[in-house]
């Protein structure tokens, strides 16, 4: 819409009269001028949807050149791609190697090298009714030992009874895995120890004998040896001491009576079937104990047991010198009173009412040291050079720490209810 209608018609007019405009009408003049401009840039001005366009064209060629220069590096960061890219840029792992060293280490390599495994080879008979009979070797089991001396062409190891008993062949597999043919030196079923040879052509190292008397509770100890077998060749485990003079009933025979009392340390490093014989040693990397047993249930956990060495080394000694153990012998077979029925106690011991505890006489060996003091079957030990004997154990272990052949002992016995005392001259047990 204009404020003058009539342009046209009236410009003679003015330009005749040269009426002269009022500031409002210049005002409205002016306006009406920028309007008219504003009109004709829509029109035409600015380029129109064309300028549009071609702005619009030109965004997307500028973002697709950006999105392409930007690919390389996000496909490398998509989950489940990969790169074989051999650049500079390639990452490397930094490895440290420390090598530690510790007070157990430095007994392990000290005393290892010291430890052996040992195989036993045993005879099988088979064969039957329908089949010749035929004989041949096979491996019954294995287990430890530890080299203490080198003597000449010798070498000699230390290991369990049990480990060796019944072997036909010894087998001895050396650290660096050689195989030795070994000999059996000497054994003793009650200490569980035995002493077996090799050549020593192949050993380079010999085990140090500590001193077990001088051990702590909790001092620490390493377990060196072959559980389960010689797979586990050299395995080492760790704990503390335990308990020191513990003892533990053993049944040496396999009737489930317990002959004997086995003195040991207590410890709570693990020790395993294949670990027996093996060594236990001290920070110092001193063998200080033979690795002999453990308590196998379910309701106990870390219950392991180690001969002393202080109580070893008279065995091996003995045994290297003379083979076997020379013991103190009376010449007579056991068993507990408390494993007599009562009424045998009454009936056929005579026994007063208040006599529980002792050992029955079963059997008299003739010409025995017992049979020449006179001691009779069914009379009943309670008492050994003035010490109280309540079970064959206690009878064994007064006998056998306490006496040596040749010494005199003195029994008293319940015969037919009276307490008669005997006295009589140990000798050698395996000269009977």
């Amino acid at each position: 819409m204009s404020y003058f209608q009539d342009d046209d018609k009236n410009s003679d007019f003015l330009k005749n009269d040269e009426i002269p405009k009022s500031p409002l009408q210049e005002r409205l003049e002016r306006e009406e001028q920028e309007m008219q401009a504003k009109r004709h840039k829509k029109k035409g001005g600015g380029g129109g949807k064309g300028g549009y366009f071609f702005s619009g064209l030109i965004g997307v060629i500028i973002g697709a050149l950006l999105v392409w220069l930007m690919m390389p590096g996000l496909v490398n960061q998509m989950p489940g791609t990969t790169t074989n890219s051999t650049g500079k840029n390639n990452t490397t792992i930094n490895q440290v190697a420390t090598e530690v060293t510790t007070d157990v280490t430095k007994a392990v390599d000290k005393a290892s090298p010291a430890v052996v495994g040992i195989t036993n080879i045993q005879e099988v008979t088979s064969g039957g009714f329908w089949s010749p009979q035929s004989t041949t070797t096979k491996e019954a089991g294995s287990g430890s030992g530890v080299v203490y001396k080198i003597e000449g062409d010798k070498a000699f190891i230390v290991t369990n009874n049990h480990v060796i008993e019944g072997a036909k062949q010894l087998e001895v597999t050396m650290p660096d895995g050689s195989k030795e043919q070994a000999q059996l030196v000497g054994h003793d079923v009650w200490t569980d120890l035995a002493v077996i040879s090799i050549s020593s052509k192949n050993v380079k190292t010999v085990a140090t004998f500590g001193n077990s008397d001088v051990l702590k509770q909790g001092e620490t100890v390493i377990a060196i040896g072959n559980p389960l077998g010689l797979d586990f060749y050299g395995s080492v485990t760790t704990g503390v001491v335990s308990g020191k003079d513990r003892s533990v009933p053993v049944d040496l025979n396999g009737d489930g009576t317990e002959d004997w009392q086995q003195e040991v340390l207590q410890t709570d490093a693990a020790i395993n079937p294949g670990n027996s014989g093996g060594a236990l040693v001290n920070l110092a990397g001193e063998l200080i104990g033979i690795n002999s047993m453990k308590i196998a249930e379910s309701s106990v956990e870390g219950l392991g047991f180690s001969i002393p060495i202080n109580s070893a080394i008279p065995i091996i000694e003995e045994l290297e010198k003379n083979g076997e153990m020379k013991r103190p012998t009376m010449g007579i077979s056991l068993a507990d009173l408390t494993d007599v029925p009562a009424f045998y106690q009454q009936q056929t011991l005579k026994l007063p009412a208040e006599v529980t505890t002792g050992v029955v006489i079963t059997d008299v060996m003739n010409n025995s040291p017992a049979s020449k003091a006179g001691v009779q079957q069914y009379d009943v030990i309670v008492e050994m050079d003035g010490q109280k004997i309540e079970t064959a154990i206690d009878l064994r272990k007064h006998l056998y720490n306490d006496k040596k052949i040749g010494d005199k002992l003195t029994l008293k016995v319940y015969r037919q209810g009276k307490l008669v005392e005997l006295s009589l001259t140990l000798t050698n047990g395996n000269s009977l």
